[in-house]
C-alpha cells in the first residue's frame, strides 16, 4: 500500500508538468494560428485532457463494466465543474467571454439534457452513440470555423499575457509531450486510485463515480489550475466545458457505436447531479460574466456534498 501512495503522489505531480507544456504549447498555437485561446481550450485543450476518460470508457464498455463507463463521464462531468472550476476560481476569479453563455454553456447543457432523457433507462444504444458523435464533430468544426473567422486571437492576446514561441515545432511538440504526460500519468493514477477503492471495499458504481471519475479528470484539474495561476481564464473555463462536450458526445457516442452500453447502478439522482451542476453554470457565468471566489466555493461545496452522498450509499433503479 506504501508503493501504491507514492505511485499516486508521483502520478500528480506528473499531471502538473503535462498541464504546464500543454497550456503554454496550445496557447502559442492559438496565437499563432489566429485561432482564440478559448476556442483552443473548448477543443485542442479540452479533448486531449479528455482522453483519460475515453480510454478508460472504451475499455470499460469492451469489458462490459458498464457501469464504469457511464460513472467515469457522469462522476468526471460533475468534478470538471463542482471541484475543478470551483476551486480554479478560488485560485483566481475567472472572467468568462459572452461566447461561453450564449454558445458554449448551452450547448453543454443541450447534451447534459439530451444524455440525461436517453439514458434515463439504463441504456444507450448504437443509434444514440451515433447521434452523439455526429454532435461533437458538428460542433468541433463549427467552433473552429467561426474562431478562424473572426480572428480575435490578438485580443485574447493582451487579455491573458499568452506569449507565443520561437517556432510552431515548439507549439506541436509541447503539446504531444504536455498530452502523453498526462494520458500515461492519469493511467498511473487510476490505476492506483482503483486498487486503494478496492482495499477499502468500495463498490463499481461508486467507483466509477468517485475515485476513477476524479483520477481521469486530473488532467482537467491540473491544467485549469495551471491557466488560473497565470489569469487565463479562457483555458481555464473553455477546458472544462468543452472537456464535458467532449465526454458525453464523443465518449458516450464512440463509446455506445462499439458497443451499447447498459449501467443499471448508475442512477437518476446521479443524472440529475450532472444536469443541475451544467444548469447552475449559466446563471454564475451570467453575474457580471465572471465566477468569483464565493462563487467557487459554491461550486465545490455541492462537490463535497454529493461525494458525502455518494459514500453513504446510493439508491438502485
Amino acid at each position: 500500500m506504501v508503493i501504491t501512495i507514492l505511485l499516486l503522489i508521483l502520478s500528480l505531480v506528473a499531471l502538473y508538468f503535462g498541464a504546464e507544456w500543454l497550456v503554454r504549447g496550445s496557447s502559442s498555437l492559438a496565437l499563432r494560428a489566429s485561432i482564440s485561446p478559448l476556442v483552443v481550450g473548448l477543443t485542442v485543450v479540452a479533448f486531449g485532457t479528455s482522453s483519460p476518460e475515453l480510454v478508460v470508457s472504451l475499455n470499460a464498455t469492451l469489458s462490459g463494466q458498464g457501469d464504469i463507463a457511464v460513472g467515469n463521464v457522469i462522476g468526471s462531468n460533475i468534478f470538471n465543474i463542482a471541484f475543478i472550476l470551483g476551486l480554479s476560481a478560488i485560485v483566481y476569479p475567472l472572467q468568462a467571454k459572452v461566447q461561453l453563455f450564449k454558445v458554449d454553456i448551452p450547448v453543454m447543457v443541450v447534451a447534459s439534457v439530451l444524455f440525461t432523457v436517453m439514458f434515463w433507462d439504463g441504456f444507450l444504444g448504437r443509434i444514440g452513440g451515433g447521434l452523439f458523435f455526429a454532435g461533437i464533430l458538428v460542433y468541433t468544426g463549427m467552433s473552429l470555423y467561426y474562431s478562424r473567422k473572426r480572428k480575435d486571437a490578438a485580443d485574447a492576446n493582451d487579455e491573458s499575457g499568452m506569449k507565443i514561441l520561437k517556432h510552431w515545432s515548439f507549439d506541436i511538440g509541447l503539446i504531444v509531450i504536455g498530452l502523453v504526460v498526462l494520458v500515461f500519468a492519469s493511467d498511473l493514477l487510476v490505476k492506483q486510485a482503483v486498487i486503494i477503492a478496492q482495499f477499502a471495499g468500495i463498490s463499481e458504481a461508486v467507483t466509477g463515480l468517485t475515485i476513477v471519475a476524479a483520477g481521469t479528470s486530473m488532467p482537467e484539474l491540473a491544467t485549469s489550475i495551471v491557466a488560473a495561476t497565470k489569469r487565463q481564464s479562457d483555458i481555464a473555463i473553455g477546458n472544462i466545458v468543452g472537456s464535458n462536450i467532449f465526454n458525453i458526445l464523443a465518449i458516450m457516442g464512440l463509446s455506445a457505436l462499439v458497443h451499447p452500453i447498459t449501467a443499471l447502478q448508475v442512477n437518476y439522482v446521479d443524472l440529475l447531479v450532472m444536469l443541475g451542476v451544467s444548469v447552475l453554470l449559466l446563471p454564475l457565468v451570467r453575474t457580471g460574466f465572471r465566477i468569483n471566489r464565493l462563487e467557487g466555493l459554491l461550486l465545490v461545496s455541492v462537490y463535497v456534498i454529493y461525494t458525502i452522498y455518494l459514500l453513504k450509499g446510493t439508491p438502485t433503479l
